[in-house]
């Protein structure tokens, strides 16, 4: 019976099951009966989500408007050779808590958490307002970055508490319009704040949008919560921040404030190397890991982590430098350097929003990624075309099109992840998605930045050199400020915006090959059936038995018993079978 169920479903798909509604009675009848399962209308979906978007929001926010504010703070409080930790800081511990954040909201349920991570967001925000030195900006930013870690991971994992997978996809152009208003909106307040009120208002901007998300989810958040007897594994969460702390650090201070191969970068990478060793050995023998090992036994979760690690090279490899490229070749200022990055957000946006409604009614996702990650190898070789004489509506164009391919990518691999496993690990996993992604991004900008800082060093001299210029400053020397460049005397100026342009086009060049393999890495993702309910009523099929199991029992008389058809009962049937020869 087993292997005739199996050719079946290999002749009809994985994706076309739906079994009988009475072989998906309740798996865990405590879990059901304390947790039940009432979907919400759209309508009270749009109520909640308002005030997650408003806590994304306050978080992106926390992270884009302090940018324009830079200078002035280094004016003011001084410390230049310390204005990378005020960014540094924050992307340190926003990534290094975000296994926490889901892993916390597991055991003791998203909405204290959640109003938790406001809390400290706030608290933070003030702080930086307050700060005298930039030592303690710096140490304000970094308990900032704690509270927008809280927030982006946990704000897409209440969508999946309320929200089924096959009705998520009509939600997740929401998520993307917080990200595309913060990217576009979040200089332009930052250069307002600046030239009036002053710099500390960056950071005060937020404490109003923060309350209001926290009240919103305050009066409609009230979701049923299942308590479960648990042990914090606190060993293995001191070694994963500390190892992935180092790790961040090694990527964020190495090339710039160390040389790569000094005895400082070599220190944090063989620390960073014992540390995270030894969370993964205290991560498989504790009772309630923060990130369970068995996660990695689900190959979905498996490849969306990847993919989503090398989205985040090629994206903020290619993103971080876009406002440099506009700004010192085009001679574009601040402000609208960030209104001509629009494009790119409405193709975010706009793929984002596509995506989700063809996925709602069909039921089909992994297309998505997969033509996604070709779309954005094809932007990466658009980009690479960038020059000095590259008319602003035609890189306008190429920005649409590398963002129509990140709006395919990106959210559809959270909703991939969030149906692929358990309730009970829906927190922990939608937060190793964000790590994973945040891991990557880290990564790009680090080797992004000392191959762009390789190539300065060789393409300004060559071009002098073409002009017939003695290189009296050192190639990469020559880059300051966008005013400072458009002071240099012609042929200088030239050479400084050929070379950069150059420069960044190897960038681009070589991110290709690296969505390239992303592209390879998503053709091995599974399509299972997105589940119709939040919770665990439907089982989580992760290979073609699972499958062919279920398919079989759709044909089960009512009132017979019904196995368990989780994974873990799938296994059971297995095993009973294979001894018994009957199933």
């Amino acid at each position: 019976m087993r292997s005739c169920g199996s050719c079946i479903v290999h002749l009809l798909g994985d994706t076309t099951m739906r079994p009988h509604p009475m072989s998906w009675r309740a798996l865990n009848m405590n879990d059901a009966a304390a947790a039940p399962d009432a979907q919400l209308t759209h309508r009270e979906v749009l109520v909640v989500m308002s005030g997650l978007m408003l806590g994304m929001l306050v978080a992106a926010l926390g992270q884009t408007v302090v940018a324009t504010a830079l200078p002035t703070i280094v004016g003011e409080l001084g410390g230049q050779d310390q204005l990378a930790w005020v960014v540094s800081a924050t992307l340190l511990t926003s990534t290094a808590s975000t296994p926490l954040w889901g892993k916390m909201s597991d055991l003791y349920g998203r909405r204290p958490l959640f109003q938790a991570a406001i809390v400290v967001f706030l608290v933070g925000s003030v702080l930086c307002g307050l700060s005298q030195t930039m030592g303690q900006l710096i140490g304000f930013r970094a308990v900032q970055g704690l509270g927008i870690g809280g927030l982006m991971a946990l704000s897409q994992a209440i969508i999946g508490d309320i929200v089924s997978p096959r009705e998520r996809g009509r939600y997740q152009g929401y998520i993307g319009s917080v990200f595309g208003v913060s990217s576009v909106g979040g200089p332009l307040i930052g250069g307002f704040l600046v030239d009036g009120p002053g710099w500390r208002w960056c950071f005060y901007v937020g404490v109003p949008i923060g309350i209001a998300a926290y009240v919103v989810t305050n009066r409609v958040l009230t979701m049923p919560f299942a308590r479960r007897d648990h042990q914090i594994d606190y060993l293995g969460a001191a070694l994963i921040v500390g190892g992935v702390s180092l790790l961040l650090l090694l990527l964020s201070l190495g090339g710039s404030e160390f040389e790569w191969g000094s005895t400082e970068i070599a220190g944090m990478a063989v620390g960073s190397a014992v540390l995270l060793t030894l969370a993964v050995v205290q991560e498989r023998r504790a009772a309630e890991p923060i990130i369970p090992p068995r996660l990695f036994r689900i190959p979905t979760f498996r490849i969306t982590s990847l993919a989503g690690f090398i989205v985040g090279v090629a994206m903020f490899g290619a993103i971080v430098y876009l406002p440099q490229y506009l700004q010192i070749v085009k001679g574009q200022s601040p402000t609208r350097s960030g209104l001509l990055t629009i494009p790119l957000m409405i193709g975010l946006m706009g793929m984002s929003i596509g995506s989700g409604r063809v996925i709602t009614r069909t039921g089909r996702y992994k297309v998505f990624p997969v033509v996604g990650l070709i779309v954005v190898a094809i932007g990466l070789s658009l980009f690479s075309l960038l020059g000095v004489d590259t008319p602003l509506p035609v890189a306008g164009a190429y920005m649409l099109v590398l963002g129509a391919g990140l709006g395919m990518v990106m959210q559809v691999l959270v909703l991939a992840v969030q149906n692929a496993v358990e309730h009970r690990d829906l927190g922990t996993a939608t937060s190793a998605a964000t790590f994973f992604r945040s891991m990557g991004g880290a990564l790009g900008v680090a080797v992004f930045g000392a191959l762009l800082s390789n190539r300065l060093g060789r393409y300004i001299p060559e071009r002098l050199a073409a002009a017939g210029v003695e290189d009296r400053a050192g190639g990469g020397d020559l880059l300051g400020t966008p005013d400072a460049i458009a002071a240099l005397p012609g042929p200088v100026r030239d050479a400084v915006l050929g070379g950069f342009a150059d420069s960044l086009s190897d960038i681009y060049t070589i991110a290709i090959p690296i969505a390239l393999v992303g592209f390879v890495v998503v053709l091995f993702l599974p399509e299972l059936p997105l589940r119709t309910s939040v919770r665990d009523q439907e089982p989580v099929v992760t290979d073609g038995e699972a499958v062919s199991a279920a398919f079989e029992t759709s044909f089960v008389d009512d009132n017979a018993d019904v196995p368990d058809l989780t994974e873990s009962g799938v296994q059971a049937f297995d095993r009973q079978t294979d001894a018994t020869g009957n199933p």
